[in-house]
């Protein structure tokens, strides 16, 4: 008989500040999205502590009162990991360790250590551990504490952090090691890129787990892992796929994030190639969650970041069939309407009508709702692009309605 394999949850706590420019709706949201970013690494979040402050603590990051009491909560309920919101500097990370005795992570180790668990590929776990260097060079202090010069007297003088200095250099050459070898793939990627011809390349952008692995399975009947977890996708897929007649490339790319960490947009920059090569981009967007309109800015500000902004976009609102707006009763006055009580339809004339019939879609991409309409703008789409490559091509590709009849 087999075993039932027990997966056993880390316990953890996640910690965030109100600021000036971070309200309390706002910290909630961010840490609502670190709370599943727990849950995909691999921890249960058992308590949320928060502190309204004008800025962080240089040195603790909460103030010490806030720190007291999550120590004390720390001991009384055996928590394994506290996690910070925002990126705590090197000497803050040091004294909250020092404070807390325990493990101590923020958003960006946080995040770098669920890209480590999903890299799959050679390509992918070389920028991961490119990344996870240089978050670490400068925090290789507070690792050998044993070894501080502060210390001073008698039997202190000497060498001093001889140990750091020799770690910093192994760092150091891993990091050039690294990059030299991002260098050779990037070759080859582009090598395997110039030998697709002058297909048209169509691109899946869009925020982590908006559904995008799970429009290309069902648009390119490919087998690109899915799972509901943030970046369950890390390697960049590319399939040739063909919608009556009119074949392009689409390529499935990892997800976006607010907040990303600066080591991995660095280093990812090359995976993002293939969007920056691409002719057309379809913007995944997952109209279900309360947030979206964050995560549409945050998608477009990292394709501004990659010299991507300008592309030709085709909006794809997904996961209609999960879309249910908060009950409004038009007769009580006490309730303001807002956002969250908008129907889709009343969502399609606001800032969505601006973008153009052409470039907005609807769709449901598990239940294929919508899906003989998201074809036939995608193969207009495409066509428009193939055409104006190779004029000559024109009668090979009609219109999507003469196709149909055609068939």
């Amino acid at each position: 008989m087999l075993e039932k394999e027990v997966i056993d949850f880390e316990k953890s706590i996640v910690v965030g500040i109100v600021t000036q420019n971070q309200s309390e709706d706002k910290l909630n949201e961010y840490l609502d999205e670190l709370e599943f970013l727990t849950y995909t690494a691999g921890g249960t979040v058992v308590k949320r502590f928060s502190q309204k402050m004008d800025k962080p603590n240089p040195k603790t990051f909460v103030g010490t009162g806030k720190l007291e009491e999550i120590k004390y909560y720390i001991k009384d309920n055996d928590i394994k990991t506290v996690i910070f919101d925002d990126e705590l500097t090197p000497s803050q990370s040091k004294n909250i360790t020092k404070e807390l005795d325990c493990k101590v992570l923020d958003r960006t180790n946080l995040i770098l250590d669920i890209f480590a668990q999903r890299a799959e590929t050679s390509y992918a776990r070389t920028q991961v551990e490119l990344a996870q260097c240089q978050y670490l060079l400068p925090r290789l202090t507070g690792m050998w504490t044993h070894l501080e010069r502060q210390k001073g007297g008698i039997g202190m003088r000497g060498p001093g952090e001889t140990e750091i200095e020799t770690d910093r250099r192994i760092v150091r050459d891993r990091i050039s090691l690294l990059k030299d070898k991002i260098k050779v793939i990037d070759k080859q990627m582009a090598t395997q890129r110039s030998n697709r011809g002058a297909m048209v390349r169509v691109a899946l952008v869009g925020y982590t787990n908006v559904g995008k692995s799970t429009l290309m399975n069902a648009v390119g009947k490919s087998d690109v892992f899915v799972e509901n977890k943030l970046f369950a996708t890390l390697d960049t897929t590319v399939r040739k796929t063909v919608i009556k007649n009119l074949p392009f490339l689409l390529s499935d790319t990892v997800g976006f994030i607010r907040k990303l960490p600066t080591q991995l947009v660095e280093s990812f920059k090359s995976t993002l190639d293939e969007v920056r090569e691409a002719d057309l981009l379809l913007h995944v967007v997952d109209i279900s969650h309360p947030d979206f309109e964050d995560h549409i800015a945050s998608v477009n500000q990292i394709l501004q970041d990659i010299k991507s902004a300008d592309k030709p976009t085709i909006m794809v609102f997904n996961k209609i069939d999960a879309y249910h707006p908060v009950y409004f009763d038009e007769n009580d006055l006490s309730v303001e309407k807002t956002t969250k009580h908008y129907t889709l339809e009343e969502w399609k004339s606001t800032w969505m009508s601006k973008l153009g019939e052409n470039n907005t879609l609807f769709i449901s991409a598990t239940n294929k709702q919508n899906f003989e309409e998201f074809r036939e703008k995608v193969y207009e789409a495409v066509r428009e692009i193939h055409i104006t490559r190779f004029p000559y091509n024109k009668f090979l590709y009609p219109d999507y309605k003469d196709a149909v009849e055609n068939e």
